[in-house]
């Protein structure tokens, strides 16, 4: 079986330095808050261009520790996308305020920036966009628009980094960045980590105190906070990936334009599209996609087929993994029904879950095994019933 996401190879290719890293914290007997978490904060401040940054114990606390240092909180409104994990939502619920979903580009899945001030009201506190499978949103709009009407910017990075957008790191953008450390994820850990990433200071410091108990000093609180910390044996794992970060994610995108080149004659599906650097819809692949100032990092390589179901049931079939991300919207899941936004709210989400299906991507995926998805997956568009094949060519 080909894996959708493949960690072992990943392990065995640094093992050394890897079990060395975590022998050494074991044999120094600092365990929360240690030098490599001190550490690893100034590197990833510094990869993504942030003056600042808190390790924390997942990505949700990152968005969650986010929008408190905000003072975002009860009665106040956040502005999402409906397509993403339940993590988005899950931290704005978290601090006690209300998420208003605005529907997606149907080309990139990513929050419309188009539709985002019709949603906007006197309780709206901030903007969260969400850079979806590793493709960065729309920013310069998004960033005009929260300027305009004085909301704040949140940026989920958590299946973004190293994505830029104009030359610039995600998570540096808008008021604050949150990244994941989940394994699965570019950069990922044994376990779960996270990470916040800010150039304000005054940010900084309060999400510092709050991911230990909302306490400057040991034994003091100022406030309620979290028992949030990063590890410091994920953290000292993480240091010894992060020096290959930029060459995984080259990986992933070359990876990812070969797919293209091998699925370009197929009909029945559609590749992923990127933005250009004008902010244009491109398929990726294109001659000057590997030179362009908005990097895609290829979290997920996502197709979309009317056939969803069909098709990933017939990859499996023949030793080809695939996964769903995600087949409910979140305006359609029950944590959420008191929004009272039923089927047909946000259309472009709702198609996108019904139909999108990310195929195998991971650095280590070799030429052989992609010519073996993409057989795999050109004799499942075959089996379609003729009448969804043609629409889709159509």
């Amino acid at each position: 079986m080909i894996p959708v996401c493949e960690l072992k190879q990943q392990y065995l290719n640094l093992k050394p330095q890897i079990d060395a890293a975590i022998a050494q914290v074991c044999a120094d007997g600092q365990y929360i808050l240690g030098p490599n978490v001190r550490a690893l904060e100034q590197e990833i401040a510094a990869f993504c261009d942030a003056a600042h940054a808190v390790g924390v114990a997942n990505g949700t606390d990152a968005l969650h520790l986010a929008l408190r240092a905000l003072r975002i909180g009860p009665g106040d409104e956040v502005i999402t996308t409906p397509f993403t994990f339940v993590a988005t939502t899950e931290a704005i619920g978290l601090v006690g305020a209300r998420p208003v979903f605005v529907d997606i580009d149907p080309n990139t899945y990513c929050i419309d920036p188009n539709q985002l001030e019709a949603a906007i009201t006197p309780r709206t506190k901030a903007i969260l966009p969400v850079h979806l499978y590793g493709q960065p949103c729309d920013m310069d709009p998004i960033l005009e628009i929260a300027r305009r009407h004085g909301l704040r910017v949140v940026e989920d990075c958590a299946q973004a980094i190293g994505a830029t957008y104009h030359g610039r790191k995600v998570g540096s953008l808008g008021d604050v960045g949150c990244l994941s450390f989940f394994p699965s994820k570019n950069l990922g850990c044994f376990g779960d980590g996270g990470m916040v990433v800010t150039n304000d200071r005054e940010l900084f410091a309060r999400v510092e105190m709050l991911r230990r108990h909302g306490g400057k000093v040991k034994y003091h609180h100022a406030e309620l906070g979290l028992n949030s910390r990063l590890d410091e044996l994920q953290a000292a794992v993480l240091r010894v990936k992060l020096p290959h970060l930029e060459s995984w994610n080259d990986a992933r995108r070359r990876n990812a334009h070969r797919y293209n080149r091998m699925l370009a004659p197929l009909t029945g599906i559609e590749r992923p599209r990127e933005l250009s650097a004008r902010g244009t819809k491109v398929p990726t692949g294109l001659p000057n996609a590997e030179t362009s100032p908005i990097q895609t990092v290829y979290h997920q390589y996502t197709i979309a087929t009317d056939d969803r179901d069909a098709v990933a049931a017939a990859l499996k079939a023949d030793g080809v993994q695939t996964m769903v991300y995600y087949p409910v919207p979140l305006h359609l899941q029950e944590v959420h029904a008191d929004l009272q936004q039923g089927l047909g709210s946000f259309p472009h989400a709702e198609r996108a879950a019904a139909r999108c299906l990310s195929l195998p991507m991971f650095p280590e995926l070799s030429e052989d095994d992609q010519q073996r998805v993409v057989r795999a997956l050109t004799k499942a568009v075959a089996k379609m019933p003729r009448s969804a094949a043609e629409a889709r060519a159509a």
